[in-house]
């Protein structure tokens, strides 16, 4: 394939963008070479500026679920689009996408829209904060949820230690109450948690993880983690920001049978653009100003192009599209790994309903440190610039999550399988 474009046009990004991206791994520092510029989408596919085309199995990070410009999502931007951008006053397109999240997800009793994952994470916590009126907050190792100053940490060592900074500028004074715990480590949780319970504000978890590769938590870590907070007062806050209505329309909570405190939703709630949102149990939302004392304000939150977008693209996930989602998922995941596993290659495809990532590793994985021996770069270099060269666009980064959209079909996950089996077999 032919890139000089892309090339051409990354040159001169460098010269005005940071980077030449606005987002780190957009740069291909993980896999090298010179990033692609994207000129366009429709359904499954993404073209270049070349004129290539790929099967997209990146789809905005996630956020794409009925593929590339989506009939129904595009006419309900247009039509919004029609009657203006922002008015910085209540809409009912806010109103009506709020009803539809709070109906479907169990935990939700009062929703505050805001403009993305990492602002519905920090004020998660400060909300959670102003509610137990206590400091401390305890993350997991590998769970990413956005790059606010108090979760850009790293494992401390032992039980319980105080976490590192994973980021130049982040104060020491700003990391002094964030604990970074093992993932799916019960044992751990449990000496933390009653170590530090009357400190501590809140949980936050993303309940199957997609930051680290793909790994589900296991039921009796969540279990024993929504009984813990439940007694010490401590606000169990699940990140759902990937996961929320890539499943089901209950979210990841549902399919686990536990209610958090508060959850995080983004991505797919947005139809494709920006946006994210925290919702949980009245009590504690009614803690936000105006109606309590914790602040957080938004010029462009709740903007109705983005809810009505965000709605239409709700509006079309009902059961059905989920189970043949799912399936197509599982069943791809499935011949893969019953083809490893045949030829003694010692590689897993690891998944949660449509979402997918690569393990470099026959060994089971379930945290952080799992999930890095189980990561390979050169191995992951060669791989993305082998499938690109066959029309497949993978997240530029190892330990990334890949997903299938509505749009995928049969034909594209042969392809895609094909390609992997003729890699792997070389």
């Amino acid at each position: 394939m032919d890139h000089k474009r892309s090339i051409e046009h990354f040159s001169a990004a460098q010269k005005v963008m940071v980077g030449g991206v606005n987002s780190p791994v957009r740069s291909f520092k993980g896999v090298g070479g010179s990033p692609l510029v994207m000129e366009y989408g429709k359904g499954s596919q993404l073209f270049d500026v070349d004129g290539n085309a790929y099967t997209d199995y990146c789809l905005s990070w996630g956020a794409l679920i009925l593929g590339h410009s989506p009939r129904n999502a595009i006419l309900a931007a247009k039509k919004t689009l029609e009657r203006g951008t922002s008015f910085g006053v209540t809409t009912r397109a806010e109103i009506d996408c709020a009803k539809f999240i709070g109906h479907a997800v169990a935990s939700i009793d009062l929703i505050r829209f805001v403009n993305s994952g990492t602002e519905a994470t920090m004020s998660a916590i400060r909300l959670s904060r102003g509610f137990t009126k206590k400091q401390m907050i305890v993350k997991f190792d590998g769970c990413y949820h956005g790059h606010s100053d108090d979760l850009l940490a790293t494992a401390g060592s032992g039980v319980a230690s105080l976490a590192q900074s994973s980021s130049a500028g982040v104060p020491e004074s700003h990391l002094k109450n964030t604990l970074s715990l093992p993932y799916n480590d019960v044992e751990v949780l449990i000496k933390t948690i009653e170590r530090y319970a009357n400190d501590i504000a809140c949980v936050i978890i993303e309940p199957v993880a997609g930051n680290m590769g793909v790994i589900p938590a296991r039921i009796e870590f969540l279990k024993t983690l929504r009984d813990l907070t439940k007694k010490y007062n401590i606000v169990l806050i699940f990140d759902e920001i990937m996961t929320g209505f890539r499943s089901n329309l209950g979210c990841v909570q549902s399919d686990y049978g536990i209610v958090p405190d508060v959850t995080c939703l983004g991505k797919i709630i947005g139809g494709g653009f920006p946006i994210g949102a925290y919702g949980g149990r009245k009590d504690i939302m009614n803690c936000l100003a105006p109606l309590g004392g914790v602040y957080q304000a938004g010029t462009f939150s709740g903007n109705p192009v983005v809810l009505r977008t965000g709605l239409a693209t709700l509006k079309l996930l009902n059961p059905d599209f989920y189970r043949v989602l799912n399936d197509k998922c599982e069943t791809f995941s499935q011949q893969l790994n019953d083809f490893f596993v045949k030829n003694a290659i010692a590689v897993r495809i690891s998944h949660y309903k449509a979402m997918m990532s690569f393990r470099f590793s026959d060994q089971i994985v379930e945290n952080y440190a799992d999930a890095r021996k189980a990561a390979n770069d050169e191995i992951y270099r060669k791989l993305f610039w082998y499938l690109l060269e066959k029309g497949i666009y993978m997240p530029p980064a190892d330990l990334e999550a890949f997903f299938i959209s509505g749009a995928h079909t049969k034909n594209d996950l042969a392809q895609l399988g094909n390609a992997l089996k003729e890699f792997f077999l070389k």
